[in-house]
């Protein structure tokens, strides 16, 4: 698994975001031509790295479905069943899972060659890498217990465990990091990035939808209580908990824009998707700026905890495939 996700940076973020002054549009200026283009927010739906790692689930999870009478039976049962000669860790399907496993796992420490060697920049943004690198990750442990008949004993199984928890703190990780300010290339914003995209998207969000930027600014305020002083636990609690509270008020804003307004015509089609693609990056920009440095803190702990669980996950690996590949039994368990 990853042994670290700590994303690279542009440029020394500062203690403290500076003040958010928005200038409302000039009276003798139509509000469109005042609106300064904002960066495009992230496209709604699931992304493509969520249709991969369905994808990758979808073939071992299926033929889990179909060899359920062999997996779920004893050991002595199985050696009988008619699908041992296939779905044995050594058998063609088995093998070829664990093939696939392994060679998964040997791709997913490339992440960290990748962010470390700026020589190898031409094979992509570290931010795709690290989409990549989540998938892969999420992948390997189905694929690893399908490959060991959904067995795990001795060794190997100290290190299935220890890929699983990996793979679980790869979400955690996954989500810490998306609550860091960052660019589409997925480099890490200053402050003075997130203050300028903010006063953009404000007022194109006031010219979109025909409120002045003070009540724009208003209305988007989802929690202004500080992270100062919260333990890890407690404070990875809270970012839960603003996530929602940001999920609410996007729900109240659509409700409210979609509405008939004194002197104005409710928003609906694409004007409507528009606002709230920018409400939704101005929310989610407020937010990580706040929990800015309580998130990074946390990032420290959870490094702590990711990365002994990922060499021992590796080694555990490294010997198992050395010992089955020297005996002679080819797969988890050998060649039962």
């Amino acid at each position: 698994m990853r042994a670290n996700t700590e994303p690279e940076r542009t440029s020394a973020p500062r203690p403290s975001a500076p003040a958010l002054k928005v200038v409302p549009p000039s009276p003798a200026v139509p509000a469109k031509a005042a609106a300064v283009p904002a960066r495009p927010a992230a496209r709604r739906g699931p992304a493509p790295d969520v249709w991969a790692t369905l994808a990758l689930l979808a073939g071992p999870l299926a033929l889990t479905a179909w060899g359920w009478s062999y997996y779920a039976a004893p050991l002595g049962v199985r050696l009988r069943h008619p699908l041992h000669a296939l779905l044995k860790p050594s058998g063609a399907i088995g093998l070829g899972l664990g093939i696939a496993a392994f060679s998964f796992f040997l791709f997913l420490w490339l992440y960290p060659l990748r962010k470390k060697v700026r020589a190898l920049a031409w094979t992509g943004a570290v931010g795709n890498w690290m989409r990549v690198h989540i998938v892969a990750g999420l992948t390997v442990p189905v694929l690893a217990a399908v490959h060991a008949g959904w067995r795990f004993e001795g060794l190997i199984g100290l290190g299935y465990l220890s890929m699983f928890v990996v793979s679980l703190s790869g979400m955690v990780g996954r989500y810490l990091y998306v609550h860091i300010p960052r660019s589409r290339n997925g480099l890490e914003l200053s402050m003075e990035d997130v203050s300028n995209e903010r006063r953009a998207l404000i007022t194109n969000i006031a010219a979109a939808t025909g409120l002045v930027p003070a009540d724009v600014e208003r209305r988007l305020t989802v929690d202004t209580r500080p992270y100062e002083g919260l333990d890890p636990l407690r404070t990875f609690a809270r970012m839960i908990q603003d996530d929602v509270r940001r999920a609410r008020t996007m729900r109240e804003l659509k409700a409210e824009l979609s509405r008939p307004r004194a002197g104005r015509q409710p928003l609906a089609g694409r004007p409507l998707v528009e606002a709230m693609r920018l409400a939704r990056r101005e929310l989610s920009l407020a937010q990580q700026v706040r929990m800015l440095e309580a998130t990074r803190r946390v990032f420290g702990y959870w490094h702590v905890a990711h990365r002994p669980f990922a060499v021992t996950a590796l080694l555990a690996v490294l010997i198992h495939v050395v010992v089955a590949m020297t005996i002679g039994g080819v797969g988890f368990g050998g060649g039962r």
